[in-house]
């Protein structure tokens, strides 16, 4: 039976983590994550989900505030914890509660909603603020079209490699990492996430800030890569394609 994401949806307080200094609350809001109570403050990213029970999360950003003046912060601001790294999977439990699970369907963390974050300096007043679920949320979070039958699923053996668009400027790029990176440049600008396949094609993937350089021909990897639900095998040909099914884009092996 499909999972409903949006239920994701709230502040949470994590129990049962193995590494209780990393932070005491998860907030998911659309697509922004706040991992918040750690000694280096609140910590930010994004995340993924779908209906099929796949999570994704990356943490990339914290507070200046915080990080300038504690040892170890730094780092830790553009790393997401080891143990949210190894979260590939949620569901709910028999009281209707979520549990994030590693690659061996295994707890991770259980969710308790309605935490209440602590100010804490440079923190957005948002992020105090419970979360709610949006119209974009559910589009962000809606089931995927079913992968074309044309196409060979792009499984987690596969994606490891560097790709280049069929069409555009020249430097544009998307590589996918065996540790579950990817980076990309449109042409100017380098961009970078973290990505996810499970079966059926699934693909998901999170982005980092990048710069905004402007350039002719460029191509939008980050846009692409992002907005992917499914990504398939055309010969050898990478095909990207969105919740509704609709391609966004086209890459070939560079190796």
């Amino acid at each position: 039976m499909p999972l409903a994401p949006e239920r994701l949806i709230d502040s949470w307080t994590l129990v049962d983590v193995a590494d209780p200094g990393a932070g005491t609350i998860l907030r998911l809001a659309d697509s922004e994550l706040h991992l918040i109570g750690s000694h280096c403050g609140t910590v930010g990213g994004n995340w993924r989900a779908n209906s099929e029970g796949v999570f994704l999360a990356d943490v990339w950003s914290a507070s200046s505030a915080v990080v300038e003046g504690t040892p170890g912060c730094e780092k830790a601001s553009r790393e997401t914890p080891g143990w949210l790294r190894s979260v590939t999977a949620y569901r709910f439990d028999g009281t209707g509660l979520p549990l994030l699970l590693d690659r061996r369907r295994q707890p991770v963390a259980r969710l308790i909603p309605g935490a209440t974050p602590t100010p804490e300096p440079d923190m957005d007043a948002s992020v105090l603020a419970p979360p709610v679920v949006t119209d974009e949320a559910r589009r962000n979070l809606a089931p995927a079209v079913a992968l074309p039958a044309a196409l060979v699923p792009f499984d987690q053996r596969q994606p490891a490699g560097r790709w280049a668009p069929t069409s555009g400027h020249r430097a544009a790029y998307l590589e996918f990492t065996a540790d579950g990176e990817w980076h990309g440049s449109d042409g100017c600008n380098d961009q970078s996430g973290r990505w996810i396949t499970a079966a059926g094609g699934t693909l998901l993937a999170t982005t980092r800030a990048a710069t905004l350089a402007f350039c002719a021909d460029s191509v939008p990897i980050g846009q692409w890569v992002t907005t992917a639900r499914r990504a398939g095998l055309d010969g050898k040909v990478l095909v990207l394609l969105d919740t509704q099914g609709k391609e966004t884009g086209r890459l070939s092996p560079t190796n």
